[in-house]
Order: C-alpha cells, then sequence, then structure tokens
C-alpha cells in the first residue's frame, strides 16, 4: 500500500506489470520526412514534443502537418488517446485533443481502460514509482529513451477504479490550480510590459548618451580554485543573469579568498559581455543592490550617477532600448558587446523624478511576481510530493 492513502480505502493493491494490463504500439516516421511536411489545407495534424503544452496534458494543435501520402506510412491517434513519449523527454503522457499522426518517438497506449482510469494512468506515469524504474531497467548510464521492452516490464500497482478516480480528482485539483497560477504570473507580466510600454509613450523625454549615465567599469574572471567557504561574498556571471533585469540582493554561497580587484556598489548595472544566444540577451542588465560583492565573469558595468535612477535604467534596457543598442553587438557563433560599443548610443530619459515613480512602481510588481512565483513552486512542490507517496 502507498505512504499516503485516504482513510476509506484498505487492502493491498494488485501488482503486475505493464504487458498484462496496457498494448503498446509504437509511432512511425514517412522517411525522409521532409519531403511529406505540407502547408496545404489537406494535411494532417503531425504530432511533435515541441507541440506538447506546458501546463496540462491536453495537446490541441500542431505547428507542422505532413500529406496524406504520408500518413500511410505513420501511426494514427484519435482524440481522447493517450501518448507516451519514448524519447527526448521521455516518458510523458499526454491526452490527445485532437486527432493526427505520430513518429517512432511516441507510443499510444490502448487496451487498459478496463484497468486503468486514464487521468489516474496519466499521474502514475509521472510518478516516481515509474519513472525510477525506467532508469534502473535502462541499460547504460544516461537515459535517452525507452523501448517497448523496457515499459512493458515496468512494475505497477493497481487500486480499485474507485479508490483511483479519488486519487486523479486530488492531483487534477492540485494541476487546475498550477494552471490557475501560472496565468496570474504571465498577467501580471503582461500588465508590467503595458504599464513600462504606456508610460514611455506618454512621459516628456531627454537625450542622453550612455556615457552619460556614470562611471563604467570592466570585470575580470575568477578562479574557480580560489572559491572557498570564508571571505567576501561574490557573485559571478552565470548566477547574475540567469533572471535579467532583475535587483539582485540575495548571494549564493560563494565566497573569494581575497578582496579582488572588482567590488559593487549599491546600484551598480551590470551587463553580460558575451552569449551565444542572440544580441539581444546582452541589452539585459540586471541591478545589484549590495555594497562590497565581488563581482566576477564576463561582464561590464557601470556606476551609475545620482542623476539617474538604477532600478529605472534596467527596466528601460530590458523593455524599451533592447533592439537600438542589440545593433552594436558583434560576433556570430558568439556575439560580443562591450561598455565602448555602446558609450555614444543615444537614449531618451525621462525626468530623474519621473524615473524614481516609475522605478518605485515596477518594483512593488515585481516583488508581486515574484511572491506568486513563490507559491507557484509551492503547489509544483506539494505535486511531487503527492506522485512519490500516493502511488507505489
Amino acid at each position: 500500500v502507498p505512504n499516503l492513502r485516504f482513510k476509506e480505502f484498505q487492502g493491498e493493491w494488485k501488482r503486475t506489470i505493464f504487458k498484462n494490463v496496457i498494448t503498446l504500439q509504437r509511432g512511425s516516421s514517412p522517411r525522409p520526412i521532409i519531403e511529406y511536411v505540407t502547408t496545404s489545407d489537406d494535411g494532417v495534424n503531425w504530432i511533435k514534443i515541441g507541440d506538447m503544452p506546458h501546463f496540462g496534458r491536453i495537446v490541441t494543435s500542431t505547428e507542422e502537418k505532413i500529406t496524406k501520402e504520408g500518413a500511410k506510412k505513420s501511426r494514427q491517434v484519435n482524440k481522447g488517446d493517450l501518448i507516451l513519449s519514448n524519447s527526448m523527454s521521455y516518458g510523458l503522457p499526454y491526452i490527445m485533443g485532437i486527432d493526427g499522426y505520430i513518429h517512432d518517438g511516441w507510443f499510444v497506449l490502448k487496451n487498459f481502460e478496463n484497468t486503468f482510469d486514464k487521468d489516474y494512468l496519466c499521474n502514475l506515469l509521472i510518478s516516481s514509482a515509474i519513472q525510477n524504474q525506467y532508469k534502473r531497467l535502462a541499460a547504460g548510464g544516461v537515459v535517452q529513451n525507452i523501448s517497448s521492452d523496457l515499459v512493458n516490464s515496468v512494475s505497477v500497482s493497481i487500486p480499485t477504479m474507485m479508490e483511483q478516480k479519488k486519487i486523479s480528482s486530488l492531483l487534477n485539483l492540485i494541476d487546475e490550480r498550477i494552471a490557475t497560477q501560472n496565468k496570474i504570473i504571465e498577467d501580471l507580466k503582461k500588465l508590467k510590459s503595458a504599464i513600462i510600454e504606456k508610460h514611455y509613450c506618454k512621459v516628456e523625454k531627454q537625450i542622453a548618451c550612455v556615457g552619460d549615465l556614470g562611471e563604467p567599469f570592466s570585470v575580470g574572471n575568477l578562479a574557480k580554485d580560489d572559491l572557498t567557504e570564508t571571505g567576501i561574498p561574490c557573485v559571478i556571471y552565470g548566477e547574475l543573469f540567469t533572471t535579467y533585469g532583475e535587483t539582485i540582493s540575495q548571494i549564493e554561497s560563494h565566497t573569494y579568498k581575497t578582496e579582488g580587484i572588482i567590488l559593487s556598489k549599491k546600484g551598480d548595472l551590470l551587463f553580460p559581455s558575451s552569449t551565444t544566444v542572440d544580441a539581444m540577451s546582452l541589452i539585459a542588465p540586471s541591478v545589484i543592490n549590495m555594497d562590497g560583492v565581488i563581482l566576477g565573469g564576463d561582464m561590464f558595468g557601470i556606476h551609475i550617477s545620482p542623476n539617474f535612477n538604477a532600478q529605472y535604467l534596467s527596466y528601460y534596457f530590458n523593455h524599451i532600448a533592447k533592439r537600438q543598442l542589440a545593433k552594436f553587438a558583434k560576433g556570430s557563433t558568439i556575439i560580443h558587446l562591450h561598455y565602448a560599443d555602446i558609450e555614444k548610443a543615444k537614449l531618451l530619459l525621462p525626468s530623474l523624478e519621473e524615473q524614481n515613480r516609475m522605478a518605485k512602481c515596477l518594483v512593488t510588481l515585481d516583488d508581486k511576481i515574484k511572491k506568486e512565483r513563490t507559491f507557484f513552486d509551492l503547489l509544483n512542490s506539494q505535486k511531487a510530493y503527492l506522485l512519490c507517496h500516493m502511488f507505489i
């Protein structure tokens, strides 16, 4: 029996292997697939992992379609069918909300209705009880895909249909709340962007250059061998630019055994100097809100003058000036941007009074978004806990 169970249910769960209670059918792909992809209206849905929803498990659309001739060499799935990924993000179940065709990176699950409630089965498949078996049974180290033989050999525990429905009802409610919480966060982010755009369109602006904002400084790389448990707190490039545009007021536990060269000042604006993504990500500075923290990594900064609000400038660069300044970036595979490249770039900025007012508004909104994210993470943790303890 599982560690967590509704009190009205008793007795041991039935134990068997996947093959005895579910039929697996593997998808197939016409080759070369490029010859069968079509934009024609009479094409049929071609289902890929990129089409899967970020939240929930219902597949509602596909980016690509294939010809009816290509469909003859693939496997059809219908609305309501349960599919299971077997490569890349393997072992993830989804329910078809549309008709379509699957390639060999998918299984479709059949003949389980007399044994499993569909929603219960979806949760069982993502539980640690099943996922850990995939990792244990797979040959080799890192699991890249799961074969039909591996899935068929997995052990499953089966409660009564009534108990299954009670479990899936609880987990579905949590899933709905997670989806709602995600929408709350996305709507707040849209509100933030709309406030910035409306503010910037209406406010009076004056011309300033990047060079007018304050004193620039360069940041050198820190040697990992010099990181220690005692010393001055430091922040390195990879940690600083994981969430662009946010105020950095909490530092990871890295410390440096010497005082180094560059220490932060409250209100410093820090830019990444290189990226392998795109130039837009370079124009995404963060504000550091602490004095005396060692800075290290591939970045440069500006000690912002009292004539400007550093927090406002971070929002300005992240939402208004990105495209304008991205054109100064250089390179192809690795893209670089340095202070000298943008020093003379012209900016249109409101008065300091207006910068202070808008920064205060946006910081308040960011705080709200962070609180909602914390609750979102808590909901996901609760779901993960139940998946771990309500299944065996």
